[in-house]
């Protein structure tokens, strides 16, 4: 598609927001005073990590899936891979409107987010080393099965999780610069289509894992590069870029910052300290790159999206005990 196909009116956000508004009420946008002392820097937090499933991603579900039911009312269910948020989201949104929901996740995949999507009554088949393995026999089982294939990358998820950007945006309309991690994109995109929409100056940073950084290396490249998917941050694990959100990202977002697993595992023990929420690591990574250029960010209003905090109890231990997690 080109990234014509991804935009949307203000009249567009405000029905998606409204729709969404029925389930998942606003979230909060807080400045932390230990955090602002910490980084030198006047921070927004955007915390979706405050959504009933605990990330962003149930936004996009919500739109996606109602859209689907009113053209489609004798649906016979959905299929889709996720490491974990991007399927609860499916669930919920299923329960919410009666679909069934079937979710393919990678073998070793987090058993606490594996748990999550069965209580929210979805079938879960274990496939695969990683996400990009998943997807391919997600989409081989739509085609067997006769279910719908919902990808990871669509304009109704797009449009839903842009409506967390419009309420942060209205909450601090002033910010220079928000920051945000890139798993296949949409929480990004979503950032750079609001912010164009609202007429804004506002800076926004894409956030990738060193271990995971196709995005970085394909924004650098102009095209899509391929790349590795070695990180504990599991929202963040994918090698294989969408072309469509490489092209609105490239269009819209001033740089992407890389951050390493232990810059990644250190934001989740500050967010803890100074905020006392817990991130996952993908949840934490927007704030590990704030850190990573605090020197380049004083005077500066600066926020960043808490994404998500679904990470399983172990690793979670690990991280705020003072340790890195094992990718």
């Amino acid at each position: 598609m080109s990234i014509d196909a991804y935009r949307f009116t203000l009249a567009d956000l405000e029905a998606a927001h409204a729709r969404i508004g029925a389930h998942v009420p606003p979230t909060p946008a807080w400045r932390w005073p230990l955090l602002g002392l910490r980084l030198g820097v006047d921070v927004t937090v955007k915390h979706e990590n405050h959504t009933p499933v605990g990330a962003f991603k149930i936004r996009g579900g919500l739109v996606h899936l109602e859209r689907l039911k009113r053209e489609r009312p004798d649906l016979p269910g959905v299929i889709s891979a996720t490491r974990g948020n991007h399927g609860q989201s499916l669930a919920f949104a299923g329960r919410v409107h009666g679909v069934r929901v079937t979710i393919v996740v990678p073998h070793g995949n987090s058993v606490e987010k594996n748990a999550a999507m069965r209580a929210l009554g979805a079938e879960l088949i274990e496939h695969g080393a990683d996400f990009d393995d998943a997807r391919a026999e997600a989409a081989r089982l739509a085609q067997l099965r006769g279910l719908v294939f919902v990808p990871s990358f669509h304009p109704d998820l797009v449009l839903g999780v842009a409506t967390y950007a419009l309420e942060l945006f209205r909450a601090a309309p002033d910010l220079d610069r928000v920051y945000a991690p890139i798993g296949l994109g949409s929480g990004l995109c979503g950032l750079i289509l609001t912010r164009d929409l609202l007429g804004l100056k506002t800076r926004i940073v894409g956030v990738v894992a060193t271990g995971a950084d196709a995005y970085a290396r394909s924004f650098e490249a102009g095209r899509v590069v391929e790349g590795t998917a070695r990180t504990f941050a599991d929202g963040m694990a994918v090698r294989a870029p969408s072309a469509d959100a490489l092209a609105i990202i490239r269009a819209g977002a001033a740089h992407i910052v890389r951050v390493d697993d232990d810059e990644i595992a250190q934001a989740m023990r500050v967010l803890h300290e100074d905020a006392h929420n817990m991130a996952e690591g993908a949840g934490a990574a927007a704030l590990a790159a704030v850190m990573q250029e605090k020197a380049t960010l004083q005077g500066q209003r600066v926020g960043v999206i808490l994404s998500g905090a679904n990470i399983d109890r172990a690793m979670a231990a690990t991280a705020l005990a003072g340790g890195t997690p094992a990718a």
